[in-house]
């Protein structure tokens, strides 16, 4: 399974409509965006890849109580082996309502390269 094929099934298995790069049509009230920021070979034996860690930003839009949904997120992936990098509250965006928190993720991946 990929990166993104992984993190869209915990997500949408926690109720979330998910969206790769942005959001299209009708916006409910809470939904998350994955937006790919990085593959990588980090690990190299014999000068081939080894692992390739992939990472992503979660952005998770919420007009109700974002801390218990974040908090779910933060579970399940932490459940599933995923390293957490960075978890951030972006904004309250007023014109929209929705609370904004961004979490980024990577995984290792033994590499298919080699």
């Amino acid at each position: 399974m990929s990166f993104l094929a992984e993190i869209t099934r915990l997500l949408t298995g926690l109720g979330f409509r998910v969206e790769t790069g942005v959001l299209s049509g009708e916006s409910p009230e809470e939904y998350v965006v994955i937006t790919p920021m990085s593959d990588t070979f980090v690990y190299h034996a014999d000068n081939s890849p080894m692992y390739e860690t992939q990472e992503a930003r979660l952005s998770l839009f919420s007009k109700g109580n974002y801390i218990k949904r974040k908090n779910q997120i933060v579970r399940e992936l932490l459940a599933r082996k995923f390293l957490i990098t960075a978890r951030v509250y972006v904004d309250h965006e007023d014109d929209t309502g929705y609370h904004h928190y961004a979490i980024d993720v990577e995984k290792h991946y033994e590499a298919a390269y080699g």
